[in-house]
């Protein structure tokens, strides 16, 4: 499954808009302008889905060949999925998963920049 596949089927769910992160393609929750789908750093092998920490560790652990984190993502509610998974009903879920999570959160505050 390949990003653009990941972000065609997120935006499909209620209430989700294609915008950015971080300057990168990324589907959020419109209500509070939240990312749940990104391109992530690792986009030439994953690409980036929000979940919880124990949802996560347990992906890690049973399927560490679709599920992955690197060290900049280690500790985050993020969590790395491989473009050449064998289960795409599965990642499907995830997705669902992610969006419904993400859509419980408080709304995103702008960032302040540094100088």
């Amino acid at each position: 499954m390949t990003f653009q596949e990941a972000a065609d089927y997120a935006l499909t769910l209620p209430g989700t808009v294609l915008s950015t992160s971080y300057g990168r393609p990324a589907v959020k929750v419109a209500a509070n302008n939240r990312a749940f789908l990104h391109t992530g750093h690792e986009y030439a092998t994953s690409f980036a889905l929000a979940l919880d920490l124990d949802t996560i560790e347990m992906l890690k652990a049973t399927d560490p060949d679709t599920f992955w984190q690197s060290p900049h993502y280690e500790g985050w509610p993020v969590v790395l999925i491989r473009y050449d998974t064998t289960d795409p009903a599965r990642v499907r879920a995830l997705i669902e998963r992610s969006r419904d999570w993400t859509a419980t959160r408080t709304k995103a505050s702008a960032r302040k920049k540094t100088t």
